[in-house]
């Protein structure tokens, strides 16, 4: 093969992957605009129905896209909630990990405090358990990269940041749905001294 056919065939190629990398570019973005129209239209929807009421034809025609492009995204409605609140959530909880140990409690109820007219609209709409897997999963990994495991059992660590991460949210939970009766300081006293006290439980039990 000649320089000039080698050159041209490089060319040939370089052309086709631009096209190809267009293409692939032009349809992620096309998949993103569904997700975020189907999110959109969804949540207007929750405004005045409930999950259990709505349906996937519903919220399509609200969305103005297809039957097949939700199909090609989500399974169901709750995948919908599940792929908007998730990274929206993952993503506080990143900002909150890289704050000093001294400012993690203050800035995760700030967060909470925040959320509390979506946490409002979940109860009120059917789909607080959405909002509550999101945020229990993410407080497991808040919890397991940044708390203090010396001399902890890994079944202890396990269980011990199942019942925390549930412990948080409900008392979150309790707190917001109820008229925030108590300062939020003392919310986040209450939740320092189960964290420590619980811990210092388990030490104790190794040690005994």
């Amino acid at each position: 093969m000649t320089p000039d056919l080698i050159q041209g065939n490089h060319e040939h190629l370089w052309q086709n992957g631009v096209i190809v990398m267009a293409a692939t570019k032009h349809a992620q973005q096309i998949k993103q605009d569904s997700q975020d129209y189907l999110a959109t239209a969804l949540l207007q929807l929750l405004a005045t129905k409930d999950l259990a009421d709505l349906t996937v034809t519903q919220v399509v025609k609200r969305a103005g896209v297809s039957r097949m492009a939700f199909y090609r995204n989500f399974n169901t409605l709750d995948d919908v909630l599940t792929a908007y609140f998730g990274p929206i959530m993952t993503a506080r909880f990143a900002d909150i990990a890289k704050l000093p140990t001294a400012d993690k409690l203050q800035a995760l109820g700030d967060f909470f405090t925040s959320f509390s007219t979506t946490l409002k609209l979940s109860a009120d709409r059917g789909f607080e358990h959405i909002i509550r897997q999101v945020f229990n999963d993410n407080m497991r990994t808040f919890y397991a990269t940044n708390a203090t495991w010396h001399g902890i059992t890994s079944t202890q660590q396990t269980y011990w940041i199942s019942f925390m991460s549930a412990g948080v949210y409900a008392i979150w939970r309790d707190w917001l749905l109820g008229g925030q009766q108590e300062s939020l300081t003392t919310i986040h006293d209450l939740i320092a001294t189960f964290q420590q006290t619980t811990m210092m439980g388990l030490l104790q039990q190794d040690k005994s």
